[in-house]
């Protein structure tokens, strides 16, 4: 009777059904003494043990001495330093790589797979070879660091992208990326901002928009070189107006003919101008170092160093767009450790094909991804058995992740979790979401059913990609973690909303190395993002929490008066109201003329359905977003969650419409980087705003 004291003091859930077992052996005291210290001696001995953080999670972020209430992150390891570089052999991008080359023996970088086909690998010397060829061929074409050095890629994820980067720093030459979704008008304004005179494509199509957008203008492309295949025609037209059009492979030859000696960037040296598409006005070309973005990729292995260092033998899924920052920095921490990046074959339809057969170990996301992820894990739980099996086991992984423990062993992963842990590939050891919130009942479900790492960061072109990030060991969800070892984080007063700096809560300002130069040919708006000091005002609000992270709780612009004169910040609302199962998406809207809000909800097309039939609604997901009373029981379920979330009756909105296709980037809703285009928004649903507002005054 003495062991089984002992176990029930224990409280070791994993033992319940054991217990029951045991109370119908013999009563045999020394038998029963010696099984339950042999099963207690073994569950101490294999039991999951927490990861050590690397700080005292109660303390992640130290204020700065100076009285500005600046603070840093716990890891610093001098207070007054911020962090520039983690290896001394890799202190701009061109060292990144051969560095990379050096550690991994020249082993495999880059990778591509055609469809139903294994992926096919270059070397870390192949890629450096082509980089030179392609690098020399821009020389002996006329571009120069000091002169003609803005080179254009115009192309989705693919090695060709990746190694015309490396061909650009390693000829100190400045990489400006193109997106489709910038369209025409906007792909003319940065040729025209950046005088660039060649453009890298990957497809024919992207070469016409190029010749499309120089009409009228300056015509300074002069070159535009294509990854795929081209008929004559396009070369005929491509002549038609001064602009040569040649292969890849023929750029490579003519390089490879013609050898140039390197032109090694600096630290400080501009390394990409970053135009960012904005949601009003023309784009902004933030400029970036090698010091910016080596800073950055810095500060992320100093936070995952214990714990989830990479080497060699990790692999990088690349599907999140190269022309933004997220991604390229990603890259950035996977090349300089030597490990590879395998690129999706350009259809995010066949992305989880493509995890499948990569298995990749480095996962980074985007909410939309894990919204997907998650609605698709609860759309399988159909029956009340398997939905009760899942939420049971996603308690008992919820708890050991409170512990800090993380792992893809438990029963629970063998029983319940194996199949999602397979769908991306089986080998996920690292993953980081950033680029927009993302609701933290998603997050924390994924992080116990995916079983690995899994950090949330903050930030914005600007500050290179991040300025915050979660750290290892503090698996909470519901805000950004501490600062980045590589800048401080001030909040400073936003009066006319009543967010004070003393009170903890204000504008977020970022200093450090990963800061932008600014804004290329444009000190205006430069002036309006960077102060006299230093700081990057990035326009979000927040707030600290007690054990030093950031939480984002508003946003400075897109601020309007109601007809009473109260202020409103749609976006904090929208926020909110997202964490409406049946809401895929929503837009918040109201103006000085109207004393209520009003909305445009977007159900989501795979839970609705689910959502729908718990409250006795039958249909299709059209007939459903027909239905009165369905418009109604969502309605009711948002203003429920505005109540609970200390939305004051003002910020609620009073009626919504339905809406059944999803705001986007291809039908100009949303920017490439799904931030809502509020002017496009509402100019697109003005018609079921009135109509609206006109039954509110009925």
């Amino acid at each position: 009777m003495q062991a089984q004291e002992v176990l029930r003091q224990l409280r070791i859930p994993e033992l319940d059904d054991f217990r029951q077992y045991v109370r119908g052996f013999p009563t045999n005291a020394l038998m029963g003494m010696g099984a339950f210290a042999a099963i207690t001696t073994y569950w101490f001995a294999t039991r999951p043990k927490a990861l050590k953080p690397p700080c005292d999670l109660g303390v992640q972020s130290v204020e700065i001495p100076g009285g500005e209430r600046a603070r840093r992150s716990a890891l610093n390891d001098n207070n007054d330093d911020y962090m520039t570089h983690y290896y001394n052999d890799a202190r701009t991008l061109y060292e990144v790589f051969q560095r990379g080359l050096r550690v991994s023996n020249n082993g495999p970088c880059l990778g591509s797979r055609k469809p139903n086909q294994p992926y096919e690998w270059e070397s870390y010397q192949e890629v450096m070879d082509r980089a030179e060829n392609i690098g020399s061929a821009l020389l002996h074409r006329g571009h120069s660091n000091t002169g003609d050095k803005f080179i254009g890629i115009f192309s989705q994820n693919r090695p060709e992208w990746t190694i015309s980067e490396l061909a650009c720093y390693t000829y100190s030459l400045v990489v400006v990326p193109l997106y489709d979704t910038l369209g025409t008008e906007s792909i003319g304004y940065i040729l025209d901002r950046a005088a660039i005179s060649t453009v890298i494509c990957d497809v024919p199509e992207k070469a016409r928009m190029i010749l499309d957008s120089v009409k009228g203008q300056g015509k300074t492309v002069k070159t535009i070189v294509l990854m795929e295949a081209f008929d004559s025609e396009l070369e005929a037209r491509g002549q038609e107006s001064g602009v040569d059009i040649m292969s890849l492979k023929q750029f490579e030859a003519i390089g490879k003919a013609n050898p140039q000696t390197h032109v090694l960037p600096k630290t400080n040296d501009l390394a990409i101008v970053c135009f960012t598409s904005g949601t009003t006005g023309d784009p902004k070309g933030a400029m970036l170092t090698h010091q910016n973005i080596i800073s950055n990729t810095a500060a992320f292995i100093k936070i995952t160093q214990v714990h989830c260092m990479l080497s060699f033998h990790d692999i990088h899924i690349s599907y999140l767009p190269l022309a933004h920052m997220f991604e390229r920095v990603v890259q950035g921490v996977v090349l300089i450790h030597g490990a590879r990046i395998g690129y999706f074959q350009g259809d995010i339809r066949l992305l989880m094909d493509d995890l499948k057969t990569l298995q990749p170990t480095v996962f980074p996301v985007v909410p939309r991804l894990l919204n997907r992820m998650f609605d698709k894990v609860f759309s399988q739980a159909n029956t009340p058995l398997k939905r009760w099996m899942l939420d049971f086991a996603f308690r008992r992984k919820e708890s050991e992740l409170k512990n800090g423990v993380v792992r893809t062993d438990s029963m629970w992963d063998k029983l319940i979790f194996k199949k999602v842990q397979a769908s991306l590939g089986g080998r996920v050891r690292l993953m980081i979401t950033g680029a927009a919130p993302v609701s933290p009942t998603i997050l924390t479900f994924l992080r116990a059913a995916l079983g690995c790492q899994f950090y949330e960061g903050y930030g914005q072109t600007e500050c290179t990609a991040g300025c915050s990030m979660s750290m290892p060991g503090d698996w909470s969800a519901g805000h950004v973690g501490p600062p980045l070892p590589c800048n401080a984080i001030k909040l400073v007063d936003v009066a006319e909303m009543n967010y004070l700096a003393a009170n903890g809560e204000g504008e977020v300002c970022v200093k450090g190395p990963n800061v932008f130069l600014g804004y290329l040919k444009d000190p205006d708006r430069t002036a309006e993002a960077i102060d006299k000091d230093g700081w990057l005002h990035t326009g979000d609000i927040a707030k600290w929490l007690p054990n030093g992270t950031l939480k984002i709780i508003d946003r400075k612009k897109h601020i309007f008066k109601l007809a009473q004169g109260e202020y409103i910040a749609p976006e904090k609302i929208e926020t909110v109201y997202n964490r409406s199962d049946p809401v895929a998406q929503i837009f918040v809207h109201g103006d000085s003329l109207q004393a209520c809000l009003v909305g445009i909800v977007v159900p989501d097309p795979d839970f609705l359905p689910i959502w729908g039939q718990k409250k006795g609604f039958e249909g299709t997901y059209s007939d459903l977003c027909k239905n009165k009373d369905v418009k109604a029981a969502i309605l009711e379920d948002i203003l429920t969650l505005g109540k609970e979330a200390g939305l004051k009756s003002f910020e609620q909105v009073r009626d919504i419409a339905l809406h059944t296709e999803m705001f986007s980037v291809q039908n100009g809703l949303l920017t490439p980087t799904l931030k809502a285009k509020r002017t496009e928004l509402r100019n697109r649903f003005r018609e079921q705003i009135d109509e609206l507002y006109a039954k509110i005054k009925m």
